[in-house]
């Protein structure tokens, strides 16, 4: 089922007609901030789980004080404009819901965010796998370093800044891997070009530290989370090279699209056995029960949506 409405200046209305004027100044600048969240369709209960919402809400809006975007709206008020939309697209699949706050003046030659209005908009259009997580995948050193935190906030989804993971995605694919790992300024591990990155040796994971100019991901709490409490994992925050990747047990991304992916090899060698290792699969699949609102333990990281009949 096709998305048929969209919020947008203030106002729910038909998906088609949520466009902008060509000299909007986020299409020039990049001067927007945008999440990513999912909407999971249990098909068991016939219920949409939209997963943990308000947090990805809360880290939209500590963006907006970045950028200097003020829209007339709390975490709160996001959450019922979203199960509103949800409602009036009766979605019965998996949806991907991208909020979007963005500087809309419609003046390009301005480079001043203290002189420039801002608006907000909302779409959900049904949305599946984003990378298939029933294999371990296979990635590639970018060539393009990660950008540093002195550059351009890393913390949030600035829209600009993603032109920095466009170009690793882009050369990972057109040199046949699936995704890229990104190394920061100095050499070390940062993330994957949208995704967070886990390493497992010896029964530890180890993962980058927020500081190596990746997201603060969400995905990335859950996940954490689960192993530590529910799997009894020792978890180390600390700064991984290069190397370290070659001779790891297990590797595995995470991300509102990419969910929990396991890596298979990293420049032509193999990780592991190079299939999806056994603490990564229980991740996976601890992790898609909560997501899909089947662990009554951390229900209240999903809101019950769009429920059928």
């Amino acid at each position: 089922m096709k998305a048929q409405i969209a919020f947008f200046k203030g106002e729910f209305i038909p998906y088609d007609k949520a466009n902008l004027h060509i000299t909007t100044h986020a299409l020039h600048y990049g001067t927007s901030i945008f999440e990513g969240i999912r909407g999971n369709w249990n098909k068991d209960d016939k219920t949409l789980y939209v997963f943990r919402i308000k947090e990805h809400f809360d880290r939209l809006l500590e963006g907006c004080k970045m950028l200097m975007i003020d829209i007339p709206y709390n975490s709160e008020d996001l959450c019922k404009i979203t199960i509103e939309l949800l409602a009036k697209n009766n979605f019965k699949e998996d949806v991907y819901i991208r909020p979007l706050a963005y500087k809309s003046e419609e003046l390009v030659a301005n480079l001043k965010l203290q002189d420039l209005s801002s608006d907000f908009a909302l779409v959900a259009v049904p949305f599946g796998l984003y990378i298939d997580s029933d294999r371990a995948i296979n990635c590639c050193t970018s060539s393009w370093r990660r950008i540093d935190d002195t550059m351009i906030p890393t913390r949030f989804k600035i829209g600009g800044h993603y032109v920095n993971s466009i170009l690793a995605k882009t050369e990972a694919t057109l040199s046949g891997f699936d995704e890229a790992i990104f190394l920061t300024q100095d050499g070390y591990v940062s993330e994957g070009a949208g995704e967070n990155l886990f390493l497992i040796k010896d029964k530890t994971i180890i993962m980058p530290p927020v500081t190596a100019n990746n997201l603060t991901g969400i995905t990335r709490d859950s996940v954490i989370k689960l192993a530590s409490e529910e799997l009894d994992i020792k978890i180390i925050e600390q700064n991984i090279r290069r190397s370290e990747i070659y001779i790891a047990d297990e590797l595995f991304l995470t991300g509102t699209a990419a969910h929990v992916t396991a890596v298979g090899s990293l420049d032509n060698r193999k990780i592991g056995n190079g299939d999806v290792g056994p603490i990564t699969k229980q991740i996976q699949e601890l992790y898609f029960e909560c997501v899909t609102g089947k662990n009554p333990k951390y229900i209240n990281w999903c809101i019950a949506t769009n429920k059928g009949k």
